[in-house]
């Protein structure tokens, strides 16, 4: 479950729920935490949004709002749900990145890297090959991930 926050007294609460065929999103607007306005949106196996629940709460602010303030609104719990993306890889990096200060050798802290890069990062795929590449070049990729992850974003 997500909350956003947005002005006058307004949250979005989001979830997630399984279906039979697959799984939905579903929004609750609330003012007051009283609830004005819910969205639903269902989906087969994946979503092609720009960050979890992009689709209900536009739907949900689209259906409540005139359209001046649902473009505002859209526009604040966008910046909210990007913001904590970003924080989440920040958080992630960090982790990866006290694989220098863990391993004992180049080997241990790229395991380490590629260990909580796949915990932080559920359905992150390496390549077939990568555990043949040398030490060197599995640090050189892995850190690539890491620096990325902990660039402000622009």
């Amino acid at each position: 479950m997500e909350n956003f926050v947005l002005p006058e007294e307004y949250t979005i609460e989001c979830r997630a729920e399984k279906t039979r065929y697959g799984f939905r999103h579903l929004a609750f607007l609330r003012k007051n935490f009283i609830i004005v306005e819910k969205a639903k949106a269902c989906y087969y196996n994946r979503t092609w949004e720009r960050y979890d629940f992009q689709t209900v709460i536009h739907e949900v602010i689209n259906k409540h709002f005139s359209e001046k303030v649902a473009e505002a609104y859209k526009q604040i719990a966008d910046k909210q749900a990007i913001e904590g993306i970003e924080k989440t890889f920040r958080c992630i990096g960090q982790m990866a990145k006290l694989g220098d200060v863990f391993g004992e050798s180049k080997a241990e802290s790229n395991k380490f890297k590629k260990r909580m890069l796949q915990a932080g990062m559920p359905g992150v795929e390496f390549p077939d090959d990568f555990e043949d590449l040398p030490e060197e070049e599995k640090e050189k990729r892995l850190n690539k991930v890491i620096n990325f992850s902990l660039e402000p974003s622009h």
